[in-house]
């Protein structure tokens, strides 16, 4: 009786590990999307903090080490300005270029507000909630913008979305028909008269 007992439990742990998903998250909604490139994100802005931090500790050895101290003030000027753009310009541009990144996107029918996760300054998740009617598209195609939530820039590819429905009510496609069938038979009627 015993040894059966466990035997039951481990399938049910395991039939329970594999049926959930890591990105299951009931509270959000349901899953309408999920980025492709979020670890390569994460990667290349981990891979960025990590050589910043590296360059903060390294640049006193290297002063000390070279000489660089004792030169003229063109030349620290100059070495500073260097190992400043690399330590935190490049972080900071890579944060502003991928901080409307979504790794994923939910949905929630009854209520129609979506919960995008994206990655923060310091490579967190950031959940963002916004309603559908808080979508707005940029009126100039932006390289790093697919959609404005509020005020927040979001970018999505719309052939990740498994259901492209979601994507055109998404983006409100599903509203603004411009070809509805009685707009047609407004526009023939008009004509024949």
């Amino acid at each position: 009786g015993f040894i059966f007992q466990v035997t039951s439990f481990q399938g049910v742990a395991v039939r329970s590990l594999s049926t959930s998903s890591p990105h299951d998250h009931p509270e959000h909604g349901r899953l309408v999307y999920k980025g492709n490139l979020a670890k390569t994100v994460l990667g290349v802005k981990f891979f960025s903090y990590s050589t910043s931090v590296f360059n903060l500790f390294m640049m006193p050895y290297i002063m000390l080490k070279s000489g660089i101290g004792v030169e003229s003030l063109l030349v620290q000027a100059a070495f500073y300005g260097l190992i400043g753009i690399f330590t935190f310009v490049t972080p900071i541009t890579l944060h502003i270029l991928t901080k409307g990144y979504v790794i994923r996107l939910y949905y929630k029918d009854e209520v129609d507000t979506y919960t995008a996760i994206t990655y923060n300054a310091i490579l967190a998740e950031k959940v963002t909630v916004f309603h559908q009617k808080d979508v707005k598209i940029p009126d100039i195609t932006k390289m790093f913008t697919t959609f404005y939530a509020k005020t927040k820039s979001m970018l999505v590819n719309p052939t990740l979305f498994p259901n492209p429905q979601d994507y055109n009510h998404l983006m409100g496609y599903d509203k603004s028909s411009f070809f509805k069938f009685e707009d047609l038979e407004e526009v023939k009627e008009a004509d024949e008269r």
